[in-house]
């Protein structure tokens, strides 16, 4: 196979965030950060993630070389998932996200409500 022309490539912010971006890759990372997982123990904790999205996402994520995927020497053979230290690096980056998230979330909350209440306020005629 001959080797991809990087010279057209898409952006690499827009790229990531593809990745990052999606419903559910950010939280399969912070959550493998843990420690490594096997798949059920990930859609364990992972609320409202389908077995067939998670499956999905673990893939694109050991596509990206962001996870490793090992099955382990069990009977019945098991599969563990594990953040690879590229996977480490933007985790590093993403957790100051996953912190403004969790601490800024109510005001977040305020700000939606305050603005559903303005939108659903009746148009007065002649109010400027």
């Amino acid at each position: 196979m001959p080797p991809r022309d990087l010279t057209n490539q898409p952006c690499p912010i827009r790229d990531v965030l593809d990745r990052i971006g999606d419903a559910w890759s950010l939280l399969v990372l912070l959550e493998l950060s843990n420690g490594p997982c096997r798949f059920n123990a990930l859609r364990r904790v992972i609320d409202g993630i389908s077995q067939r999205m998670l499956a999905v996402t673990l893939r694109q994520l050991e596509r990206d070389g962001l996870i490793t995927r090992t099955v382990l020497p069990l009977s019945p053979p098991q599969v563990e998932y594990a953040v690879t230290s590229l996977g480490t690096s933007l985790i590093t980056r993403l957790e100051p996200l996953r912190d403004w998230a969790t601490s800024h979330q109510p005001e977040v909350w305020q700000a939606r409500a305050r603005y559903d209440a303005r939108q659903a306020a009746p148009v007065v005629e002649g109010a400027t």
